[in-house]
C-alpha cells in the first residue's frame, strides 16, 4: 500500500506546571525537508526531532511545531518591559523599512507583541526542559511520529483508490486503442490494395518487389502494436507499485513519464481521427495520474 506525503497529526501532554501540544503537517516534496518550530528553551529537542522523523519518513516537506502553555493555577506570567521595548523598536524599524519600500504591513496587535520571544515572562524563572518534562516530551515525539505515520497511511489508502481507478481507466483506453488500430489497419490495407489494383489496371509500370517493400514500410510506420504492448506492461508495473511496501513515489513518477512517452508516440503514429482521439484521452488520463503520483512517498 502506498504512503502519502500529506497528513496531519498531534500529540498533547502536561505536568503540574506546563501543558504542551505537538503538531506535524506534511505536504509533497522531492526529498525530505524537516522544518521545526520550537519555543524558546526547547532548542535541545531539535536533533532528536530530526533524527526521529528522518528514521520514520523518506520524502515530504514536514513541519513540526511545539506549543507550550502554563497550566491554570501555576505562577502567572508578566511582561518583561525591556523585552517589550526592544520588540516595539524592532517593529517600528520594520514598518519604516516597509513604508520606504512601498509595502504595507498588517497592524501590530497586542497578542502579536506578547507572542514574541521573551516579551511574556514567567512570574518565576524555571527551566522549560526539566529532566522529567524532557522525558515526557521525548515520549510524545514517538507518539507524534506514530500518529503522523498513521495519518499518511490513511491518505495513502485514499490516494491508492484514486490511482487504481485511473489505471483501470487507462487500461480500458488501451484496449479501445488496440481495437481501433486493428480496424484501421484492415481499412488501410484494403484501401492500398484498391489503389495498387487501379494503377495496374491503368497500365502503370510496377516493380512488384519494390511495391511490396513500400507497402511493408508503410505498414511498419503506422503500426502501434509495440506502443500498446508497452502501455499494457506499464499498467502491470503500476499495479505492482500500488501493492508494494515502502517508498515508491520516485519509481511511480518515472513510470508516469514512460506512460506519457508511449501515448505521445501513439498519437504521432495514429494517422486516423478515431485513434488520435483515443490517444489524446489516454494523455489526459496519464496527466491526471501523474498529478496524483506527486503525493506518493
Amino acid at each position: 500500500m502506498v504512503q502519502s506525503m500529506t497528513g496531519f497529526a498531534e500529540a498533547t501532554g502536561a505536568d503540574e506546571r506546563l501543558s504542551w501540544r505537538w503538531e506535524a503537517r506534511g505536504v509533497n516534496g522531492r526529498g525530505l525537508d524537516i522544518r521545526l518550530r520550537l519555543p524558546e528553551g526547547c532548542e535541545a529537542l531539535d536533533p532528536v526531532l530530526r533524527a526521529a522523523f528522518s528514521r520514520a519518513f523518506s520524502r515530504g516537506n514536514i513541519t513540526v511545531g511545539l506549543r507550550i502553555g502554563r497550566v491554570q493555577g501555576a505562577a502567572a506570567s508578566r511582561i518583561d518591559p525591556e523585552a517589550l521595548d526592544a520588540a516595539v523598536a524592532l517593529l517600528a524599524e520594520a514598518e519604516q523599512a516597509a513604508i520606504s519600500a512601498g509595502l504595507a504591513l498588517q497592524p501590530t496587535t497586542p497578542d502579536r507583541l506578547l507572542a514574541l520571544p521573551g516579551v511574556l515572562a514567567s512570574g518565576e524563572s524555571e527551566d522549560v526542559l526539566t529532566p522529567g518534562r524532557r522525558a515526557a516530551l521525548l515520549q510524545d515525539i514517538d507518539t507524534l511520529t506514530a500518529a503522523f505515520t498513521a495519518a499518511r497511511a490513511d491518505e495513502g489508502r485514499a490516494l491508492s483508490a484514486i490511482l487504481t481507478a485511473q489505471i483501470d481507466e487507462i487500461e480500458t483506453r488501451i484496449a479501445e486503442a488496440r481495437e481501433t488500430a486493428e480496424a484501421r489497419a484492415a481499412r488501410s490495407g484494403a484501401a492500398l490494395r484498391e489503389k495498387v489494383a487501379a494503377l495496374l489496371e491503368a497500365g502503370a509500370p510496377a516493380d512488384e518487389g519494390r511495391l511490396a517493400q513500400e507497402l511493408a514500410l508503410l505498414a511498419v510506420r503506422a503500426d502501434v502494436t509495440e506502443e500498446l504492448d508497452r502501455l499494457t506492461a506499464h499498467v502491470a508495473a503500476a499495479r505492482e507499485l500500488l501493492a508494494a511496501s515502502g517508498p515508491v513515489g520516485r519509481k511511480f513518477d518515472f513510470l508516469a513519464q514512460e506512460f506519457n512517452r508511449e501515448a505521445n508516440t501513439l498519437c504521432s503514429k495514429s494517422g486516423a481521427p478515431d485513434l488520435t482521439r483515443v490517444g489524446l484521452e489516454l494523455k489526459v488520463l496519464i496527466d491526471q495520474m501523474r498529478e496524483q503520483v506527486q503525493n506518493v512517498e
